[in-house]
């Protein structure tokens, strides 16, 4: 292992967006329990130190694994497509449409039950674009259009996370 191995190296996965997420729980333990810090006491501060810096990059590759998500961007990057979402904010006219019609049922929804019906349609889209982002990582190698699903997904997160405020304050 070395500290500058990607992530599916360190976790000894395969460099796919589809993950068993067992697995990834249970070599996040295995991994945690070589580095931690107390098993290396005996050795000295320095030994320890270092041990620290194992600890922060095994949880640091584990929340990106596990997260579809980051999982998908950081598979694009791999791959040599950058999502660049602050630089690159073009999207298709329908998606567009749909957010802002999406947009407009959150601002109109008046009951609990408007918002509930809002947050399955974002769902069933998430899990539709998480879909397609799988295809295209693992089953057709383009990703550069996976690219273009990550930053939808990241515009359908940042939506799906104000439907959860409007929720909240509907009082949910």
């Amino acid at each position: 292992m070395n500290l500058n191995d990607t992530d599916f190296e360190l976790f000894a996965v395969p460099a796919v967006f589809a993950q068993d997420r067992a697995v990834l729980d249970a070599r996040w333990k295995e991994l945690q329990r070589e580095a931690h810090p107390d098993r290396f006491a005996a050795q000295g501060a320095a030994a320890q130190r270092v041990a620290l810096q194992w600890s922060v990059r095994i949880n640091e590759a584990y929340r990106r694994l596990r997260d579809p998500l980051k999982r998908a961007a950081y598979l694009c990057e791999l791959r040599g497509a950058p999502i660049e979402a602050e630089n690159n904010t073009a999207m298709p006219t329908e998606f567009l449409m749909q957010q802002m019609e999406w947009r407009e049922a959150l601002d109109d929804a008046a009951s609990v039950a408007d918002v509930d019906r809002l947050e399955r349609d974002v769902d069933a889209a998430r899990a539709a674009a998480l879909q397609r982002c799988a295809a295209l990582l693992d089953e057709a190698g383009d990703a550069a259009s996976a690219a273009r699903e990550v930053r939808a997904l990241m515009f359908i997160a940042r939506f799906a996370e104000d439907v959860g405020a409007r929720q909240e304050q509907l009082g949910q």
